[in-house]
């Protein structure tokens, strides 16, 4: 009894000792490093980010340009598709009651919604702006949380204190907001609140990721293309009047070689009209390209340089740790 007792009371001194136990005091010069070294990994992890982002976005430009040549092209300018434009210019100046410029803007639209549904929309089965927001995103956090866990190690930060640390930097300022610990610890990260909510508001940016096809540039294409279109059907109008006028007979023969000189000549020139189109939508998606890179409100860094912002806005203020009782 006497041995136990003894026992008894060895242990109760040693749970005694552990609960009295004071947590371990870092000193301010040190806090100073590990937010300097956090700062560090959040820059290189997005550095790392905007080249993941640059090698997708080449990616997505390459299937963008293979996709424009393999089936919009080709289909703008066969024969039968320029006849069907022609009916359909028909019909719109009808409704326009003879206006070349509503005629235009609604040969306009209906060419972009082309070109969404030829080139853009099978394209985005693959990939798009907006995928590789998403995924630009989701691999900055993967890069800054696979170096954080070190920098706590290296300065002998404890495992409690660190996780404070990141709790108090906040990382998405949408309502509700997330802090640098919510962020790395949401899986999935689309499913975060906050993450979301960030995303909605990228999204709602003119001219964003979620519709960079209404860029003026692509507008302008369509414009000019339509413009051609309409004026050429006009010359043509000009013909059947001429061969209305010369009786039936005649006339039917006029018609006929109006259409197959028109064929001809649309034959001949085909391969400029192709190159010419060609150079003009490529130099508006160019443009465009360009602008969903640099921009950092709308594009596809737009998410990295959202948290990267909060995380080293954050980081400047010193850290006044108080450990939990």
């Amino acid at each position: 009894m006497a041995s136990l007792r003894n026992l008894l009371f060895v242990l109760l001194l040693t749970l005694g000792g552990c609960a009295s136990d004071p947590p371990v005091q870092i000193a301010a010069s040190t806090w100073q490093r590990v937010d300097n070294d956090i700062a560090a990994a959040a820059q290189t992890a997005r550095s790392q980010a905007s080249e993941h982002a640059l090698a997708a976005m080449d990616r997505w430009m390459d299937l963008v340009y293979r996709q424009t040549d393999d089936e919009f092209i080709p289909w703008f300018s066969s024969y039968w598709t320029q006849q069907w434009l022609s009916i359909k210019v028909s019909w719109y100046k009808l409704s326009a009651g003879g206006e070349k410029d509503p005629t235009v803007s609604r040969l306009a639209l209906y060419l972009q919604e082309q070109y969404q549904d030829r080139v853009l929309q099978p394209v985005a089965e693959d990939t798009d702006p907006e995928q590789i927001l998403h995924s630009t995103t989701a691999f900055y956090v993967r890069q800054l949380d696979q170096r954080l866990p070190a920098i706590a190690r290296r300065h002998g930060v404890p495992d409690e204190q660190f996780e404070q640390r990141l709790k108090a930097i906040k990382a998405i300022d949408q309502a509700p907001g997330a802090s640098l610990y919510q962020v790395l610890h949401a899986k999935p990260l689309a499913e975060l609140p906050a993450y979301k909510a960030l995303l909605l508001h990228i999204r709602s940016e003119p001219r964003g990721v979620g519709n960079w096809s209404d860029d003026p540039g692509m507008s302008l294409v369509a414009q000019r293309t339509s413009a051609r279109l309409v004026d050429d059907l006009t010359t043509s109008g000009a013909a059947s009047l001429v061969s209305a006028a010369v009786g039936s007979t005649a006339g039917m023969g006029i018609s006929l070689g109006v259409a197959l000189f028109t064929a001809i000549s649309r034959a001949n020139e085909r391969p400029e009209t192709e190159a010419q189109l060609r150079t003009n939508l490529n130099a508006a998606f160019d443009e465009e390209w360009l602008q969903l890179m640099r921009r950092t409100d709308r594009g596809v860094l737009a998410g990295i340089h959202h948290l990267s912002g909060q995380i080293e806005g954050s980081l400047s203020v010193p850290l006044r740790y108080q450990p939990a009782h």
